[in-house]
């Protein structure tokens, strides 16, 4: 029996394979092969996004453990399974992690386009579903109850994103800050009670419900003439 070598028209099938995947020069319809270095280098970003939201996180529970003032950067590090020098690097010291971990946006919405009594319902709804779906506002709630600059970065939160939201639409623009702060004793301390205590009632409230109990006292402060 003669032996029969493979014609050039027909590889064998792991030759073929190899081909394909080594992108052969002779076949011009085979992807190239990408260079090691960039591959190296879209791994990298990946890795720095996933080390800063590790970090992040980390700090976050841990300020809201400890508070800012007990809180260390090595504890930190440790949390998040990476050597502490990681987080130097990224934010430098202390406060700056603090400020990162710390940074909210509440997206607040326009008022201005929303019915006049349906201000309220569309306020709390909107916050019910920021809550939700954003663990740093739970988190910094927990760090606001707990120390000073936790209850200052909140406070700053609420004067910057949410008053101007307010004062577009409230009768008396100059009490803009009071109906915030009225406001704000409404929808924090639902979230108080719904994600940081865990009270059973309020954990067990449906959105529709928690609207329809806060609503018509935030749309009290938000348009009422005088208390």
């Amino acid at each position: 029996m003669s032996d029969h070598a493979p014609s050039a028209a027909g590889t064998a099938p792991e030759d073929a394979l190899a081909a394909a995947l080594s992108g052969d020069p002779g076949d011009p319809g085979a992807p190239a092969a990408p260079a090691p270095g960039d591959a190296a280098a879209a791994a990298r970003p990946r890795r720095s996004a996933a080390t800063r939201a590790a970090i992040l996180t980390a700090a976050r529970d841990r300020f809201a453990a400890d508070g800012y003032e007990r809180a260390t950067i090595r504890a930190i590090a440790r949390d998040a399974g990476i050597d502490p020098s990681m987080v130097m690097r990224y934010y430098g010291n202390k406060a700056g992690l603090f400020a990162a971990a710390s940074e909210i946006e509440v997206h607040a919405p326009n008022l201005t386009h929303v019915p006049r009594d349906q201000a309220a319902a569309r306020l709390v709804r909107h916050f019910l579903e920021r809550w939700e779906c954003d663990e740093t506002l739970t988190a910094m709630m927990r760090v606001g109850v707990t120390n000073e600059a936790g209850a200052e970065r909140m406070r700053g939160v609420f004067a910057e994103q949410i008053e101007p939201v307010l004062a577009a639409v409230c009768p008396v623009p100059e009490e803009a800050p009071t109906r915030a702060a009225l406001v704000a004793s409404q929808i924090l301390g639902m979230a108080l009670c719904r994600y940081v205590l865990h009270v059973p009632p309020a954990v067990g409230l449906s959105h529709d419900e928690v609207v329809a109990w806060l609503a018509p006292t935030i749309q009290r402060y938000l348009t009422a003439e005088r208390p």
